[in-house]
């Protein structure tokens, strides 16, 4: 079985410069949630180029992303820079289940558009044993592609889904453990940790354009990995409607966010 953090090689710059940030309102509603305005250290695992991470450094004392991929680590380091808060977060190479931290250190732990490449059993443990008691875990997911205009969500689900025929047509599916089951409640509900656990819907709006848009349809997790034609997939009716649809000027993408919360 393939090393799910390996295909993110190569891509970080550009899934950056592509995928959203998450919505400002998530860190009012997880830290109200177990009122602690000001948490002392925010894990955030499979953070990915940061994006997830440094929106905590103006509110939490310390941050620590976990991340197994050097690229998505090293864009994670690159952005923070001289950022005013660098002092306040670190990131570390690493995995969900295996974080190398202390018992009942955090806070919060978060895993953004990420929970589902890890394996729920060992990782919510290892959550469960970083957390201090009365500690949150948030998993959370954003819907795509942001609904935009219909046409353009038509489009996009055909050429995902032409993709994944051709993987399947010619044996090209890639032998990656992927757990769709995390991007619900049910793990969390189920796995003994949490005493408490719910699920909260979240909308976020950011600008782009068609160049941004077709980025980020190319910045998943298996796309530039097998040399598809556009006019096989479709991409190129994507590509025709989203430059007529959305030109070069920005525009609204409406982003909706479902966030999963357990409490130690």
């Amino acid at each position: 079985m393939r090393d799910p953090s390996k295909i993110w090689t190569g891509k970080a710059v550009s899934y950056d410069r592509a995928r959203p940030a998450p919505p400002p309102a998530l860190l009012d509603l997880l830290t109200r949630q177990i009122n602690l305005p000001h948490p002392t250290l925010v894990v955030d695992l499979g953070n990915g180029t940061g994006l997830s991470t440094a929106l905590w450094s103006e509110r939490a004392a310390r941050v620590i992303g976990i991340e197994p991929n050097a690229d998505m680590r090293q864009e994670a380091l690159h952005k923070l820079g001289d950022h005013p808060y660098a002092a306040h977060i670190e990131y570390r190479d690493g995995v969900a289940q295996q974080t190398n931290l202390p018992d009942e250190c955090a806070d919060i732990v978060t895993a953004a558009q990420a929970f589902h490449w890890m394996e729920p059993t060992a990782t919510l443990a290892e959550i469960a044993r970083i957390l201090r008691p009365g500690g949150l875990f948030a998993a959370y997911d954003y819907d795509s592609p942001p609904a935009i205009h219909w046409e353009l969500d038509r489009l996009a689900t055909e050429t995902t889904m032409r993709f994944i025929g051709l993987m399947r047509e010619r044996g090209l599916m890639p032998s990656i453990k992927i757990w769709p089951q995390n991007k619900s409640l049910d793990p969390l509900r189920e796995c003994g940790h949490f005493r408490f656990t719910r699920e909260v819907f979240l909308h976020h709006v950011e600008q782009g354009d068609a160049t941004r848009f077709l980025e980020m349809m190319q910045s998943g997790a298996f796309n530039n990995q097998f040399q598809f034609s556009d006019q096989e997939t479709g991409f190129d009716n994507l590509k025709s409607a989203a430059h007529r649809i959305l030109g070069s000027g920005p525009v609204p993408w409406y982003f909706s966010y479902r966030v999963r919360i357990g409490i130690k």
